[in-house]
């Protein structure tokens, strides 16, 4: 597997760091929803979490999608920023996870995406994020300039996100303040996020 069919472009760390965000997002999915559904938004061109994660069905929506992985997981090609709905019917997954992708939606259009994930949810379902912390933009940029990270996925974030500002956009799209986790990882370079419905 080529470290540029994780993500758009290139990056000397982009298997390192997909395979720490899928042991953390792995680590925060309880074991009880782990027989149903779980989608993965902006999953890449090869879905590196939906094959590394244990689940009855794995479904996977991204604009880079090419053909389905043939791993027992449905691929669709879908672009969030363009479609206001996802395709699919309401309560249809126990689990939906959106890894690395917060930042690269437009923020206008980040409340009527969370209302979507809300929607196809099931009650009592998951909703798990992972977005780097404001305070790594810089960080993230010179990363890139040494081809450690890919320069594309950088140049292509429309924001920047702490904890507060990630309750708020989840609120607005009807998650309960109650039913909400935060914290860090990746010596502090990265949040984490669920909220259950």
């Amino acid at each position: 597997m080529s470290r540029g069919n994780i993500t758009r472009g290139h990056g000397l760390l982009e298997i390192f760091l997909a395979k720490k965000r899928t042991k953390k997002v792995n680590g925060l999915i309880p074991e009880r929803l782990r027989g149903g559904r779980i989608l993965d938004i902006g999953c890449g061109t090869i879905p590196f979490f939906l094959i590394n994660t244990g689940f009855r069905e794995k479904y996977g929506i991204d604009p880079s999608v090419r053909l389905n992985s043939g791993r027992g997981i449905v691929l669709k090609r879908f672009d969030v920023e363009r479609n206001a709905r996802l395709p699919f019917r309401d309560n249809f997954f126990d689990v939906v996870t959106m890894l690395a992708v917060f930042e690269h939606i437009e923020p206008g259009r980040l409340a009527g995406t969370l209302k979507e994930i809300r929607r196809v949810l099931k009650p009592g379902g998951r909703f798990i994020m992972t977005t780097p912390c404001p305070w790594t933009d810089r960080l993230l940029r010179l990363m890139a300039r040494l081809g450690m990270v890919s320069s594309r996925e950088i140049e292509e974030h429309k924001g920047a996100y702490n904890r507060a500002s990630i309750a708020r956009y989840l609120s607005r799209a009807g998650f309960a303040q109650g039913r909400m986790g935060f914290g860090y990882f990746e010596l502090f370079l990265n949040n984490w996020t669920y909220a259950d419905k």
